[in-house]
């Protein structure tokens, strides 16, 4: 049985917006044409990537407009991998500029591409594991117990669910 197709959604963690337009560029070379960004909110939910990056970092959702196959999240995720350093290399940073988090929207979930493993997590091959990290129920989505923090915010909630609803109407 063939996977129905997925609506792609990629976040990006970034210090400076200059990276960010750099990224899109390469992004819809690659997956073509945006139809949904979130608005740009700060990164406050953790300091995890803050000595890599730098203080006052921000965020943004991207979706692209043609739908992909969940077969292709861990080859995805490996190219946003391959970026991420390009992106530094172009910058003549030795650390990362950017934190790209690929994943998918279906109508049921959200489902986000890593590689480090957990035990909620489940390996889809090349280093790369997958975890369900908000699900569609009652009318929007939920986060489940290991749903980082950021991920459960209104703000973010509210740009899946959105999301989604381009989603469906694609499906139609």
């Amino acid at each position: 049985m063939k996977p129905s197709p997925v609506k792609l959604i990629i976040g990006a963690i970034f210090p400076g917006e200059g990276i960010l337009i750099e990224a899109k560029v390469r992004l819809e070379k690659k997956f073509g044409p945006l139809d949904f960004q979130s608005p740009l909110t700060p990164f406050n939910h953790t300091e995890y990537y803050k000595k890599e990056m730098g203080p006052d970092l921000k965020r943004q959702f991207l979706s692209f407009q043609r739908l992909i196959s969940p077969r292709k999240l861990a080859e995805i995720k490996l190219y946003t991998n391959r970026l991420e350093k390009r992106l530094s290399r172009v910058r003549n940073s030795p650390s990362r500029t950017i934190n790209l988090d690929p994943g998918y929207i279906s109508a049921a979930k959200l489902v986000l591409a890593t590689c480090k493993d957990y035990a909620h997590r489940i390996y889809l091959g090349k280093g790369v594991f997958a975890e369900v990290t908000l699900h569609f129920q009652q009318g929007t989505f939920r986060p489940r117990p290991w749903t980082f923090p950021d991920y459960r915010s209104k703000g973010y909630i509210q740009s899946f669910n959105a999301v989604r609803e381009i989603y469906l109407r694609q499906l139609r």
